[in-house]
């Protein structure tokens, strides 16, 4: 059932200030592959291993997947993905794209259009990106990039093609933007008799840990809201040490007495809630290029140096940066001080927020709310 929420945070008492001076990340870790980075059969990305060791030897897919209307909503695939990433697109709404590589999905979607945000992910994973069409100056821009022959969309020439398929299962208008899905089961025999580059690419692993580091701020609820169309939170559950996702029901109107409302997130594939072992907010600066992309929302979300994060693991809260110090490798995650922070074994789930977002803690719920210059 919905749930009503009416919080009255307070700030939290000990502020972080944004500050992206460069960083020295102790130990600087290595781009270049070595015995004792390289792990077999442990997925880089969640430090488990994967549900078939055969899925490793392939490059990962970044796959966009739909997250409004509310109408294409249970999505299929986001338990079951690696890794999340989840950012602001335009008007309101949110996307995700998830990065698939320790498992499989014989359908993830609604599959939906590419952003230039998509690149740093696509560049990140060295991934195929997976994505159904796209603005002009978007598709522009990615097509005369070197990631052109790792671009995946429906009906493509000379690039990458199927395997989408359209359903329809949730009664939506007959629109190929809202009922397109993909098929991960196929893509490697598919990527096969195309002939592009599917060899296992060297992916760095992460820092993975199941002791729980030191803090004393908890958290029970992260709260991200986007917009009043757009906004969750997650909640801890101690016994499976995961975080929960619910997602809004309803648009947020103070003037008309309509509050915050919440139903859990559910993936149709699974039939299990959203879930993630570790939740990770990162600040990130949004700009537009010109005045001509301001007018539409067309962002360029620069995920490049480094910047601020908090990290949600075990029901702490860590103050955090995050660096990017290799284009071709993930995120690095550290302490304030520059020490490696260790995530728990499992998937990440990162909330992409401006640098000018809001944070605010009222005992063991926090608050992030969506804002950029």
């Amino acid at each position: 059932m919905p749930t009503e929420i009416s919080p009255v945070p307070t700030r939290l008492s000990v502020e972080v200030t944004p500050n992206f001076t460069p960083f020295v990340v102790n130990p600087s870790p290595t781009s270049e592959p070595s015995p004792l980075n390289l792990v077999v059969d442990i997925n880089p990305l969640t430090g488990l291993p994967p549900s078939n060791p055969v899925l490793l030897e392939r490059r990962p897919l970044a796959i966009k997947i739909s997250n409004y209307p509310r109408a294409i909503r249970p999505q299929y695939g986001l338990t079951l993905a690696d890794q999340v990433f989840e950012y602001y697109i335009e008007w309101g709404d949110t996307r995700f794209i998830a990065v698939f590589y320790g498992n499989d999905s014989k359908q993830v979607g609604p599959v939906r259009s590419g952003r230039f945000f998509d690149e740093h992910v696509a560049r990140m994973f060295q991934a195929f990106l997976v994505f159904n069409f796209a603005d002009p100056r978007e598709w522009n821009y990615l097509k005369e990039s070197d990631l052109y022959p790792y671009l995946v969309i429906p009906g493509c020439v000379d690039c990458v093609g199927p395997p989408f398929f359209v359903s329809n299962s949730s009664n939506l208008p007959d629109e190929r933007h809202l009922t397109n899905y993909f098929d991960t089961t196929r893509f490697s025999e598919y990527i096969a008799k195309k002939g592009v580059n599917n060899s296992r690419q060297f992916i760095r692993n992460g820092f993975f840990s199941e002791l729980i580091p030191g803090s004393d701020l908890r958290v029970n609820r992260i709260y991200t809201f986007y917009s009043p169309e757009d906004y969750s939170y997650w909640e801890y559950h101690k016994q499976t040490k995961k975080y929960l996702r619910f997602q809004e029901t309803i648009t947020v109107n103070s003037e008309a007495g309509i509050p915050e409302t919440y139903a859990p997130l559910m993936d149709a594939a699974t039939s299990q809630q959203v879930n993630a072992q570790n939740v990770v907010v990162l600040y990130v600066s949004h700009t537009f290029a010109n005045k001509f992309n301001a007018e539409d929302e067309v962002y360029n979300i620069n995920l490049v140096d480094g910047g601020l994060a908090y990290v949600f693991r075990d029901g702490i809260v860590i103050p955090a940066r995050w660096a990017r110090p290799d284009k071709d490798q993930p995120l690095i995650l550290t302490t304030l001080d520059g020490d490696p922070l260790f995530l728990r074994p499992g998937r990440t789930f990162y909330e992409v927020i401006g640098v000018t977002s809001t944070m605010q803690q009222d005992a063991d719920r926090w608050r992030f709310e969506f804002q950029t210059p």
